[in-house]
């Protein structure tokens, strides 16, 4: 059953803060994946995305696979690339690279993956990703060869958001990239949030719980946490409660 989108927008309707664990194919081992996930489980997260910039074939499915042994959250992935679809999953970011103008991004790659989602049930959604400017040079912009939008041009950020809102978007995912300095400004999340009336994500530098709450606050609807945990699975221990 297609659920995701449904249990995302009942959540919003709760008043629910709603959490969104990261893992990157590449940055985790199958073996570290059972402990990893039951510390998961143990916090207060409502999704488990899966996916990166750059990762191999091959990756994701047994990932996948083996996350789905040890929870029953809903694994969506967050595909950089069409090698990175899997029907194990639960649903699927279908993301539009809004803050830049490659057309691969904003629909050549999606239409290459059009065979492949033909043959699964995967719950696809789409969803405009804004990658704002953070401090240093990210794996997205490498990869895209697009650049971030600079987060002193707030107007232009709202104004993005919106249009793709207006072209269909079913959410909106303001990230300011894997290891990111800083997070997204919350003056721009508040700002997004206030023109938008679909749910609104965001991802990229937040290393406490005192930052996603702050997010919270400015208007985020979930936020993601990936890399931090990377160097420090102990915040898991510390999102038991908000």
């Amino acid at each position: 059953m297609k659920n995701v989108l449904n249990n995302i927008l009942h959540n919003i309707f709760s008043n629910k803060r709603q959490l969104a664990i990261l893992i990157d194919p590449e940055k985790i081992k199958l073996s570290d994946v059972k402990g990893f996930v039951e510390k998961i489980n143990e916090s207060v997260a409502n999704y488990i995305f899966v996916g990166g910039s750059t990762v191999p074939v091959n990756l994701t499915e047994p990932l996948v696979i083996e996350i789905k042994s040890y929870t029953d959250l809903p694994v969506i992935l967050f595909p950089g690339d069409i090698a990175q679809i899997t029907n194990e999953a639960n649903g699927l970011l279908f993301l539009s690279l809004l803050s830049g103008r490659n057309p691969e991004y904003l629909i050549g790659k999606h239409v290459e993956a059009i065979p492949r989602l033909k043959e699964t049930s995967l719950e696809i959604i789409p969803t405009g990703y804004l990658l704002i400017e953070n401090g240093i040079n990210t794996s997205v912009q490498k990869v895209t060869e697009t650049e971030p939008m600079p987060s002193k041009h707030v107007e232009n950020i709202v104004n993005t958001a919106l249009a793709g809102e207006l072209l269909g978007m079913k959410m909106m995912y303001l990230e300011a990239g894997s290891g990111a300095k800083n997070p997204v400004p919350t003056e721009i999340i508040k700002a997004v949030s206030n023109d938008l009336s679909i749910p609104l994500i965001v991802g990229g530098g937040l290393k406490s719980k005192e930052q996603m709450k702050a997010a919270f606050k400015a208007g985020a609807n979930i936020v993601v946490i990936g890399t931090v945990l990377e160097d420090n699975e102990a915040l898991l221990t510390d999102l038991k409660r908000w």
